[in-house]
């Protein structure tokens, strides 16, 4: 896999004195500074809500910018390996890297989730897999599936389940699912990419596929994009 220099950046918000930020930026032919909101996708196994159907789909507009915080303090260091999970999916959300991976044709959420947590150093295993290129690709269903890929993190005991009242908990790098319809399945999956504030005052932003984004807030999603939906995450030690 690629390799990328990520230097990850603790932002203190001019308007709360309390919140900081923890942004990640990338220095690799993308250079982050003002990043614009994308919508997040709908990934349901075997069906797509409203995802992208093509390899370059575009991004939306739906939302508006979000700045940079003004003013920012010491660099926090992180995991070489959390560095090169965000460096390949800030790298690659959008350009997609079809020389290595297959692509599920409007619901590659998983899918890219997945070649993230690969890059971070996981080693695919019998449960848990993918071979060849393109859109004639064969794979496990916890590669490509939200809620099998629940079930896989689940018995693998790869990585320990949060519900959104533990935001204090949750990391840079580590997994965020949906479900849309509360219904207990998972509906769309991603990779944490950014987390400001503190308390009850944390909001988290993920980097994924269908929709393709690099920076859309939970919130949002869960109240504009699937109101009533319901976040969760995974988090990676």
């Amino acid at each position: 896999m690629l390799g990328y220099s990520l230097r990850i950046e603790v932002a203190v918000a001019l308007a709360r004195p309390a919140r900081i930020g923890v942004i990640a930026l990338v220095l690799s032919g993308l250079v982050v500074g003002t990043v614009a909101l994308a919508t997040s996708g709908a990934d349901r196994t075997g069906s797509a809500e409203d995802g992208a159907t093509t390899v370059n789909a575009a991004t939306s507009a739906e939302a508006a910018p979000r700045a940079t915080p003004a003013t920012t303090a010491a660099p926090v260091d992180v995991d070489p390996a959390v560095q090169a999970q965000l460096g390949y999916a800030l790298a690659h959300w959008k350009d997609y890297n079809t020389d290595d991976y297959g692509v599920v044709t409007g619901n590659d959420c998983v899918n890219f989730t997945s070649q993230a947590l690969v890059a971070r150093g996981w080693a695919m295993d019998e449960d848990w897999w993918t071979s060849g290129t393109g859109s004639e690709f064969d794979f496990s269903s916890p590669w490509v599936s939200s809620t099998a890929f629940m079930n896989y993190l689940t018995d693998s005991g790869r990585a320990t389940a949060l519900t959104d009242d533990q935001r204090d908990q949750v990391k840079l790098g580590d997994v965020v699912q949906f479900d849309w319809d509360n219904t207990g399945d998972r509906d769309h999956t991603a990779i944490v990419s950014r987390i400001e504030g503190t308390g009850d005052d944390i909001v988290i932003y993920y980097a994924g596929h269908t929709d393709d984004t690099d920076y859309l807030s939970v919130d949002f999603a869960i109240t504009e994009k699937h109101p009533g939906g319901t976040a969760y995450y995974w988090s990676i030690p």
